[in-house]
Order: C-alpha cells, then sequence, then structure tokens
C-alpha cells in the first residue's frame, strides 16, 4: 500500500497505465453509449409517430417529413433494425467495459463496471433520450429520420435484422392478421382528449361524433312519422292545396290518390303558385306534380344523402317492409343529424329535451333513446324501439295513460302527456338504487320488459341532467 497522508491508496490504482489500446477501447465506449442514445431517441420517436401525423408534417413541408412517412408507413422496416442495434451496442459497451475494468482494478473491477453500465447505459442511452422523444415528439422523429431511413437502406444491417426477425416469428407461430392502424373508437377519443387539451372547440368535437353516428343511422330514426305527415290528396284544386301548404308552412307536400299509403307525387309550392297565377287554380293538384322518391325505412343516412345530392331532390317517401308509408324524410332532416336543430321562423315546435329542475328533465315521446342516454349519461335500454315513447309502450304492453310510471336502468319515466294512443312528453328522474328489474305502475314490468342496471343519477357527475350538444327532436315534413 502507499501512505499519502492519512490515506491509503491501493497499488493497483497508483499504477495504472492505460495503454494506447485502452484509449481506443474507451473511445469506443463512449461512440457506443452515443450511437445507443441516438438509436433508443429513434425507437421512441418514430413508434408514437402516427401516419397522419407523418402525412400532416409532409404536408407543411417540414425537413425530413418525407423520410419519416416512409419509416412510418412501414415499421417493420426499421424496428428490427433499430432494436438489433441498440442491443449490439449496449453489448459491446459492456463488454469492453468489464475488459477495461479487469485489467485496471482486478475482480474488484468487474462490480464496478457493472455499476457503471447501468448508471451510463440507463440514464445516457435510455433514460434521457426517450423522455426528450416524449416531450419533443415531431422535432425528434423529423431529426432521427433520415439517418434511420440511411441506416435501414444498408443491406447487411436490414438483411441480419430481417432473418432474426423471421427466425423469431418461425419459432412463435403463424403471423396473424394485419390490426387496423386506427380504430373508430380511437379517434373519437382523440377528439374528447383534443377538447380536454383545448385543440378543438366543443362544438368541434360534437360535429366530429354527430360524423361518426351519420353513417351508422338509418332514415327511420330521423324521418318524420307518418301522424306527423301533413299531405294533399291528388284530386284537391290548386288553389286548396297551396293554402294547406301556406298553413302548415311546408314547400313541398306528398299528394295521394286513395290513402295516404298511394302517395303519387310531391306537390311544390312554387309550382302551385305558378298554376294558381296562370288561371289555373281550379285544377287538380295532380296536374302540377312531380314525381316521388321512395325509399326504405333501414337505409342508411348517409347512402341517401348522397343519393339525394347526385339525383337532386329534397324530399323522399319512407315506405316500411310492406310498403306502406312509414314516413318522410327531407334533406334538412339529414343535415340536423350532422349539424344540429336548423330553425326558421316558422317552426314552433316544443324542445325535445327540457330540463325542468335539477336532476329533471322532460323529453318528447319520439326523442330517441340513444339521444336520450347521451343527454343524461344514462343506460337505458334499446330494442326494437327507437324512441323513449315507444321504450313506455314496450314496458307496459299497452297504450300509456297519462301519469303512468315505469322504472328501467335506475331512472323513473312518466308518461307526462299522452295524445290519444301517443305519448306526447315523458318525465325522467332519477328512480334510486332499487330492484334491477323494470317496475311498471308499482308493480313488476310485463315478461320479456327488459332490465337495466342502476346507473348514475342526473344529479351525480358524470350523469348531469344539463343538456350538452345537439338533443334529437321532432323534424319537419
Amino acid at each position: 500500500m502507499i501512505v499519502e497522508g492519512a490515506r491509503r491508496v491501493p497499488v493497483a490504482l497508483a499504477t495504472v497505465a492505460v495503454t494506447p489500446v485502452d484509449w481506443g477501447m474507451m473511445a469506443a465506449v463512449v461512440v457506443l453509449v452515443v450511437t445507443s442514445a441516438v438509436l433508443a431517441l429513434a425507437e421512441t420517436s418514430l413508434v408514437r409517430t402516427s401516419r397522419a401525423k407523418a402525412l400532416a408534417l409532409r404536408d407543411e413541408g417540414r425537413r425530413g417529413a418525407r423520410q419519416l412517412l416512409r419509416l412510418v408507413e412501414r415499421p417493420e422496416r426499421f424496428l428490427s433494425a433499430v432494436l438489433l442495434l441498440v442491443l449490439v451496442s449496449q453489448l459491446v459497451v459492456a463488454t469492453l467495459v468489464g475488459i477495461l475494468a479487469f485489467r485496471w482494478f482486478g475482480g474488484w473491477g468487474v462490480a464496478l463496471s457493472t455499476v457503471f453500465e447501468v448508471i451510463v447505459l440507463f440514464v445516457v442511452g435510455e433514460a434521457l433520450p426517450k423522455n426528450w422523444a416524449i416531450q419533443n415528439p415531431d422535432r425528434s422523429a423529423l431529426l432521427v429520420a433520415p439517418l434511420v431511413d440511411a441506416v435501414v437502406a444498408m443491406w447487411p444491417i436490414r438483411m441480419v435484422s430481417q432473418g432474426l426477425v423471421a427466425l423469431g416469428t418461425m419459432l412463435s407461430g403463424p403471423r396473424r392478421a394485419r390490426q387496423v392502424a386506427v380504430s373508430e373508437q380511437e379517434l373519437l377519443a382523440m377528439a374528447d382528449v383534443a377538447v380536454e387539451e383545448q385543440v378543438i372547440e366543443t362544438e368541434e368535437r360534437a360535429l366530429i361524433h354527430s360524423i361518426f353516428e351519420f353513417g351508422d343511422t338509418v332514415v327511420r330514426e330521423v324521418m318524420v312519422p307518418r301522424p306527423d305527415m301533413r299531405a294533399v290528396e291528388a284530386s284537391l284544386p290548386v288553389s286548396e292545396a297551396l293554402g294547406v301548404a301556406m298553413e302548415a308552412g311546408y314547400s313541398r307536400l306528398p299528394a295521394f290518390d286513395r290513402n295516404i299509403d298511394d302517395v303519387v307525387g310531391v306537390a311544390y309550392v312554387k309550382d302551385l303558385v305558378r298554376a294558381e297565377r296562370s288561371g289555373r287554380g281550379d285544377e287538380p293538384v295532380r296536374n302540377a306534380l312531380r314525381p316521388a322518391h321512395f325509399v326504405p325505412e333501414t337505409k342508411r343516412v348517409a347512402a341517401l344523402m348522397r343519393e339525394m345530392q347526385d339525383r337532386t331532390f329534397h324530399l323522399a317517401v319512407v315506405v316500411d317492409e310492406y310498403g306502406g308509408t312509414a314516413g318522410l324524410v327531407t334533406l334538412e332532416d339529414l343535415i340536423e343529424e350532422l349539424v344540429g336543430e336548423i330553425v326558421d321562423e316558422y317552426d314552433v315546435e316544443e324542445p325535445p329535451v327540457r330540463q325542468v329542475e335539477p336532476g329533471v328533465v322532460s323529453v318528447s315521446g319520439r326523442l330517441t333513446v340513444d339521444a336520450l342516454n347521451d343527454q343524461i349519461g344514462a343506460s337505458l335500454p334499446t330494442g326494437t324501439w327507437d324512441t323513449v315513447g315507444g321504450l313506455l309502450f314496450d314496458l307496459l304492453g299497452r297504450v300509456p295513460n297519462q301519469s303512468d310510471t315505469v322504472e328501467v336502468g335506475g331512472y323513473r319515466l312518466t308518461a307526462e302527456r299522452v295524445e290519444g294512443a301517443r305519448v306526447g312528453r315523458v318525465r325522467v328522474e332519477a328512480a334510486g338504487p332499487r330492484d334491477e328489474s323494470p317496475v311498471v305502475d308499482g308493480g313488476p314490468a310485463p315478461s320479456g320488459a327488459p332490465s337495466g342496471d342502476p346507473k348514475p343519477t342526473p344529479s351525480q357527475p358524470g350523469g348531469s341532467g344539463a343538456i350538452h350538444q345537439r338533443p334529437a327532436a321532432p323534424r319537419r315534413g
């Protein structure tokens, strides 16, 4: 031992001689650690970059965006090569550090080299670059994309990495079918996150959700039902038909022969006005009709909108599976599914959803069950019915009377207004925790009635009775 004052220093530490070979190995260690850090940065940034993001960066003309798009379109090209190079770099670093430590410090050097490798490789080679890539995703991806693109273009690296991947695939079994990159639910969740981070407005989020729901909606859900249709007899004089249209406030009216199931055309107000002014007011409406367009009630509204655009018509008669008239649908009804209610000076309809008091809402019987669930955060059952009124009919097993009440899914539904055999308004309020089976008029529901689990009440978080987005509403003919 060599004594320096009060300290004792091992002879091996005092007599270490660093040879040129050692200097070369240390330089190699530094280079490999930097290489490992850059590749770790590339792995994190490229994997976290979606194809849509790469396309947006390319459209912005960012430097390196073309190489980035080429890489993310086929991630299997770069990922295996990058992972292989990271592994090789770290293994070589560990080997070189172990050799140097053993030559300098003997047996204790192996332990010291292990501590050194864990700290340096984890902090410098993994944690720092990956954290920076997460905090600066676009910048890091554009920075490393040209380098990685050039590396994976080298055939030795590409062949070795692909060969090892093929070997692993062979050992792990047959390959699974490629999964969809982004699902509909993920896109909707991204819109929700974008609102929370104030990237888009709440109205834009609602529009995005409406667009996705639009593709799943059928004509039956948006049509004006048969009882609400305003139509005229084809034999009615033009002047009288014009008066009906003016009173109803509509610009188009279906015309029928024997009954509403025998629609023969559509009367346009401008055609009736033209006939009236030319002295043909006493002629039957039949002479001024335009062809009617018929669509099944199960037709998708997206397909119907395209058809209306291509064939330039604004109103279609909806028929059921038996060929009878189920209702009618207009281009305005379809547009409202996307942008919300379009109200003009002639609309005097009640609001489809009205807040009565905290936790209590009054809704139109024609409001769809899905729309009500969205409004109050409930999970009321759906089935062969579409509307809240239809749900009441199904649970009661008969035509509801005024003040008839059912409980389902943790909510109490009361027939607030009944017009003949039709439910006009329904009061919806929390029923409190009870038995899961629906209760009708204080007793068990009819057999076959759906059951629901208790849900948060409108006054609880997540079940607010406040009205969000656009409520589904009765539509004009």
